[in-house]
């Protein structure tokens, strides 16, 4: 059973992008190589074999959903996302990047995936110490933090666009304008941290600089040759940091007393 991925596309149209894709029925085309038609614009058509007509596919074909199997055909249990090949059973090293689809665990998407996991770990961790410590407000901040990481992490699984425009209220540009003037802001100077810092204030800078981290392996895991996919990811996560900054000098100006 032949099947055409992502890759195959890739490699296809590295010298020249058609304006038209014509495949049999009988193949399988995964969600992420029907993304990737749908990027470069180009027309996706299904010829089917009990008609002489080329039958064009809605354009809601395109999302990431089940794929269609021919009446008749077999649906392998496991396919490899890089060869297309079928597995009857999963193999250790590899695990699903959606779907039936696997990957090794060292793809660049599943260490992303396991930064963010992380951070959320981390994300909790800091909840609950500002909960003991009282410092309620706080943690309440880093609920939105959390649920903005786990929106993150869902729209990434699922393939979906990242359209949350605000953290704590503030715009993507009122982001920037705090983190860069705290000053201006909160009364307070740009903070470099130091070991006489108290608990919170250190776990927060660990929190940022752990948020820099997930945005770096967002880059090594979307980028392509041709240009950076994902960018909505990329560009919240960037907005992330720049929030989580705004804590610590929220929390230095003593706005959480």
């Amino acid at each position: 059973m032949r099947v055409l991925t992502e890759e195959a596309l890739r490699v296809e149209f590295k010298k020249d992008i058609p304006e038209k894709y014509i495949v049999n029925e009988d193949l399988i085309v995964t969600p992420a190589a029907r993304q990737y038609l749908k990027e470069k614009n180009v027309e996706f058509i299904v010829k089917r074999e009990n008609t002489e007509k080329e039958d064009e596919c809605k354009e809601d074909e395109f999302e990431f959903k089940e794929i269609r199997i021919p009446e008749g055909k077999i649906t392998p249990k496991y396919i490899s996302y890089y060869s297309g090949g079928a597995f009857e059973q999963k193999p250790e090293y590899m695990t699903h990047l959606f779907g039936n689809k696997l990957v090794y665990k060292d793809d660049p998407r599943i260490i992303f995936r396991g930064k963010l996991d992380s951070l959320q770990s981390e994300i909790l961790e800091l909840q609950h110490l500002s909960y003991v410590k009282d410092v309620e407000k706080l943690s309440m901040e880093l609920q939105e933090v959390l649920e903005y990481v786990r929106e993150i992490l869902r729209c990434e699984v699922l393939s979906e666009e990242y359209s949350r425009e605000k953290l704590f209220g503030l715009t993507e540009g009122e982001l920037r304008d705090m983190s860069h003037f705290p000053k201006k802001y909160f009364g307070v100077g740009h903070i470099l941290p130091h070991y006489k810092m108290d608990e919170i204030m250190l776990k927060l800078n660990s929190l940022r600089s752990s948020s820099r981290e997930v945005e770096l392996a967002a880059v090594k895991a979307f980028k392509k040759e041709n240009g950076i996919e994902r960018v909505d990811i990329i560009k919240a996560l960037n907005r992330l940091s720049s929030g989580i900054y705004i804590l610590m000098c929220k929390y230095k100006a003593g706005e959480y007393r």
